[in-house]
């Protein structure tokens, strides 16, 4: 159900990611058909009033993200562009709106969910694979570094938690880049938990290969969602285990010492994109529609006042 942007329009809201909170990361605001909507015309007033709002609330800011298969503007898909005009608007996208944030943004997903879940690249899907080659990624991640050279860049997609085809590709994908002098600083699962499809258990494992290749890991997205009974209310017993789901997430970033960002993807189930795309499903977020804490947020606070990184006492 649409709903307005609680940014701007529930006090509540915006009180509780103040204080709450010491990153933040635009949902939409900075995707391609937000901040991008016509060719020659650039939309950053809602992203602005992010950052600005984070500024005064002493966070960080995540930038997501900067080349993407999904949510491109009209103009962009459907335009009759050669391959050297779609490099030359790639290149000037990334420039302008990685440029404006410049020592703003303090982590940027330079490219989202580029492979499939065999680990092949979505060379069909995804505008820049398909006409410019995969080579496009490398340029990707030159042109950030150049745009902001503070800025950590990282690779991001979902179902890459564990070690599995696509996360390995992501591995090989990483080794390569980092062999040619491409400025690649992270690698990132975003961690969207079904509860009726468990989760890895070598989330540790996975994070930790890309620590030795001196990657910082990190969280980007992290949401547990289940199927709600009929009475739309969530019973203990699920709060009980979908806390499990996001406090086994956390160990598994504290005990990776590269693992230096951890994100929920909202904060109140209101807000939810869960219901939207998966019918059936919600309550993922670690708070109620009233703001009242869910388990997973007491349980996650407690590790987090205890945690050593690197080397958690709960492990």
């Amino acid at each position: 159900m649409p709903y307005e942007n609680p940014f701007y329009a529930e006090p509540e809201y915006r009180k509780v990611l103040a204080t709450q909170f010491s990153s933040v990361t635009p949902e939409n605001q900075l995707k391609w058909e937000f901040v991008h909507p016509e060719q020659d015309v650039y939309n950053f007033q809602e992203a602005d009033d992010i950052v600005a709002f984070a500024k005064a609330n002493k966070q960080e800011v995540r930038g997501h993200a900067l080349f993407w298969h999904s949510q491109n503007p009209e103009w962009l898909e459907n335009g009759d562009f050669t391959a050297d005009e779609l490099r030359a608007i790639l290149k000037e996208h990334i420039y302008t709106v990685v440029g404006h944030y410049k020592g703003d943004l303090y982590q940027w997903d330079v490219t989202n969910e580029i492979f499939d879940g065999q680990g092949r690249l979505r060379m069909q899907e995804n505008i820049w694979l398909r006409e410019l080659g995969p080579g496009i990624i490398a340029d990707a991640f030159r042109w950030a570094h150049e745009a902001d050279p503070s800025a950590k860049l990282f690779l991001n997609d979902y179902g890459v938690e564990g070690i599995n085809a696509k996360s390995t590709a992501y591995y090989e994908l990483a080794k390569q880049l980092l062999a040619d002098g491409v400025p690649l600083h992270g690698f990132s699962a975003q961690a969207h938990w079904d509860m009726r499809w468990g989760m890895p258990q070598d989330i540790e494992a996975n994070f930790q290969r890309f620590d030795d290749l001196g990657l910082e890991t990190a969280i980007t997205e992290l949401d547990v969602r289940f199927t709600l009974p009929p009475s739309g209310i969530p019973t203990q017993d699920q709060l009980e285990r979908q806390s499990k789901y996001y406090t086994d997430t956390l160990q598994a970033c504290l005990n990776v010492l590269g693992c230096k960002s951890f994100t929920v993807w909202g904060f109140n189930d209101t807000y939810s994109w869960v219901p939207v795309f998966f019918e059936g499903t919600g309550a993922a977020t670690i708070m109620f529609e009233d703001y009242t804490a869910k388990p997973a947020y007491y349980d996650m606070l407690a590790m987090l006042k205890d945690a050593t990184p690197g080397k958690s006492p709960r492990r």
